[in-house]
């Protein structure tokens, strides 16, 4: 096992017992905590925080100051933009038909499945627990609900929950969930109004 990183990658932390692939980037200021795996081909960015057994599949891309708690699974396909929150035990999936084996029985290789790729967009939190299935984005400062299951993108400030998840209203940009005003979101806390330009309740 081998925690050694590039030039530009110092004053990154990584805990004794976690395993980062010398063909993995970090950013500086970035944490990596105890028992997490991060595989070649993956660049974080500048200020992340890995939790406690958190695994990076090959060639996720992250950006910077982002979240992410313990026991989160990013598996490959996933782009995470910066300032996003992934709560403890999310799973990004990304096999878009799911099988071991391949329909004569043989088991599947590398070259028989098909990766459906996940986006999270800037600002967006996804909630404890949540399962996010591939072919999907979550829009800018969007909200999973804890648990919930998400099989179609979201827009920007929307708020889902549920399995599976359904939009039910829209939050601020400082996490509050926003109230109906006209055909705009209204946000009493910081006093600011959002107006959607897609999917409506």
């Amino acid at each position: 096992m081998s925690n050694e990183l590039k030039a530009e990658d110092k004053n990154v932390k990584i805990h004794s017992t976690a395993f980062v692939s010398p063909k993995a980037k970090l950013g500086a200021g970035t944490s990596v905590w105890n028992n997490a795996q991060i595989r070649e081909g993956v660049e974080i960015g500048e200020n992340c925080i890995l939790g406690k057994d958190v695994y990076v599949d090959f060639d996720v891309k992250v950006g910077s100051n982002v979240k992410i708690q313990n026991g989160s699974f990013l598996y490959h396909g996933l782009t995470v933009e910066d300032g996003v929150f992934i709560g403890p035990r999310v799973v990004f999936t990304n096999d878009v038909y799911p099988r071991a084996i391949t329909p004569d029985g043989k088991l599947k290789g590398a070259d028989d499945w098909e990766v459906g790729p996940i986006l999270i967009k800037y600002g967006a939190s996804i909630g404890t627990g949540a399962i996010i299935i591939p072919n999907v984005t979550i829009g800018r400062f969007a909200l999973v609900a804890a648990g919930a299951v998400v099989s179609r993108s979201v827009p920007d400030h929307g708020l889902v929950m549920g399995v599976p998840a359904r939009l039910v209203g829209y939050v601020c940009r400082c996490g509050s969930r926003m109230q109906p005003k006209g055909d705009e979101y209204y946000c009493s806390k910081c006093d600011w109004s959002y107006k959607p330009t897609g999917e409506k309740i």
